[in-house]
């Protein structure tokens, strides 16, 4: 099978350089590297958002969540990611497309000022560094696998590929290799799912297990919340990390700037949410279809995925190759993606500012695109358990951006001080709260009123509540007069 797969890998690994080589022939400047030069189609609009967001985390990850916890340890993925695709849809894609922007820092500077697009940036762009390190380590991980690769050769080879498919044509690159693998991503899904179904959804499998949705028990079936307080903003608070979080977000933005259209953005967020959900649903139900089959524990060799346990005993070879590639397909999508958005606010609203830069934008680009990956690197080729920022910095959009972007989208800020305030106190409350809850779990402070209500409350809702009060503020005490012009 290592042989059919590594022919299998070839082949892809070729269509990828090839598309990419064929996409940096359209770049002729900067508008085209960042948004395409604005002439995404539907087709491909919706193509590379919903590749942007139907990653590793939904296949692998939901299928996990669900053995694990059930629906409701899915409610983030795809649950709830899928809803900020139809919210964005909805009520965001025509206005912020109307302002012709190029990255989210340009609304920044619009609406608040220079400081603000600085800071802002600066903030967002750090919080994609875990992100795409996490990809790295993923990639990596399939290749040591299934081809004894050496675990830093691999990584260093992942970063490599990912790299050259997003510097050479930028959005165009990233945009027709998206659209390319997410229809081999969907293919796949639904083979693996029909596969499933046909052979268990009614009948049985070895050792005649039977089973149904009925055998799944009540409490793994549903969204709804557990009983109690806790339970409760828990939940709440990762719809709203799940739903709102995502909005300012670079990779969702610059795909919606890059469409044809405000019409055209706005529909392809509401159809790339409805078909992340819909297929989002396949894993969910595998996860939950493994409990019945392996109760305790998943088979040896499927490294505790659950997709891949349920490959090898569905699948035939030839199946299980394909579905290897689609994983390092989605993989990779959600990388070059990841590694462009950074890499659109280093170069367009930061480096842009000294002159050399600003004279040579084509090649800050692609120059921004390498110190991206690099700086990644470090944080992959760490142990593992960096990753456990992930979340921590993803969070960053919720606490931090999401309430001066909706401002400044629908609102008159007045000035600097109002963005400042809301991202500065949003990011501190957050994070001096952890601080103080992981100093709490240590038992070196005593325990009492504050302490229980710093631990019931999420940090998360802290941060978000502290940067609208910020943002608040600041509008209280600025003058109108200082208002800037947009």
């Amino acid at each position: 099978m290592t042989f059919w797969l590594g022919i299998l890998l070839a082949v892809y690994v070729l269509l990828m350089v090839g598309l990419g080589l064929y996409a940096g022939s359209r770049v002729n400047n900067e508008e085209d590297y960042l948004v395409a030069g604005r002439r995404l189609p539907l087709w491909l609009a919706w193509g590379t958002l919903l590749a942007t967001w139907f990653g590793a985390a939904t296949v692998l990850g939901a299928s996990e969540a669900a053995r694990a916890e059930g629906v409701r340890g899915t409610i983030l993925d795809p649950f709830a990611s899928g809803l900020a695709l139809i919210v964005a849809g909805l009520f965001f894609a025509r206005r912020v497309w109307e302002m012709q922007l190029l990255t989210v820092g340009d609304l920044f500077a619009q609406k608040y000022g220079r400081k603000t697009e600085l800071v802002s940036s600066m903030v967002q762009a750090l919080g994609y560094l875990p992100w795409i390190a996490a990809q790295y380590l993923a990639l990596a991980a399939v290749l040591t696998h299934f081809f004894q690769i050496d675990h830093t050769t691999a990584i260093f080879g992942a970063a490599l590929f990912v790299t050259f498919l997003t510097m050479i044509g930028g959005m165009w690159s990233v945009t027709l290799t998206d659209t390319v693998q997410i229809c081999v991503v969907l293919v796949s899904l639904v083979l693996l799912g029909v596969k499933f179904a046909a052979t268990v959804g009614e009948g049985s499998v070895a050792g005649g297990i039977s089973m149904t949705w009925e055998q799944t028990p009540p409490e793994l079936r549903t969204l709804l919340p557990e009983a109690g307080l806790v339970a409760l903003l828990g939940w709440s608070t990762t719809w709203l990390n799940g739903v709102f979080g995502n909005i300012p977000g670079q990779d969702l933005m610059q795909r919606i700037f890059a469409s044809r259209s405000g019409s055209v953005a706005s529909r392809a967020c509401l159809l790339a949410g409805c078909v992340y959900i819909l297929f989002g649903l396949l894993p969910v139900g595998m996860g939950l279809a493994s409990r019945q089959l392996w109760p305790d524990e998943l088979p040896q060799g499927s490294d505790g995925h659950v997709i891949l346990a349920l490959a090898e005993l569905f699948l035939s070879p030839p199946g299980i190759c394909l579905l290897v590639v689609t994983v390092m397909a989605i993989v990779v999508s959600t990388c070059t993606s990841a590694m462009l958005s950074p890499a659109a606010l280093l170069s367009h609203n930061l480096l842009n500012r000294i002159s050399w830069f600003h004279e040579r934008k084509l090649l800050t680009n692609r120059l921004s695109v390498g110190f991206v990956a690099i700086t990644s690197l470090p944080l992959a080729l760490m142990t593992e358990e960096i990753l456990e920022l992930l979340e921590s910095a993803l969070a960053v959009g919720l606490v931090a951006l999401l309430v001066p972007f909706v401002a400044g989208v629908f609102l008159r800020p007045r000035g600097e001080l109002p963005g400042l305030l809301s991202i500065g106190c949003g990011s501190l409350f957050w994070m001096g709260q952890q601080i103080a809850v992981s100093l709490l779990s240590s038992e070196t402070v005593p325990t009492g009123t504050l302490a229980t209500i710093l631990t019931t409350v999420p940090p998360e809702l802290t941060g978000l509540l502290a940067s609208i009060a910020g943002y608040l503020i600041g509008q209280w005490i600025t003058p109108e007069t200082e208002r800037p012009r947009s």
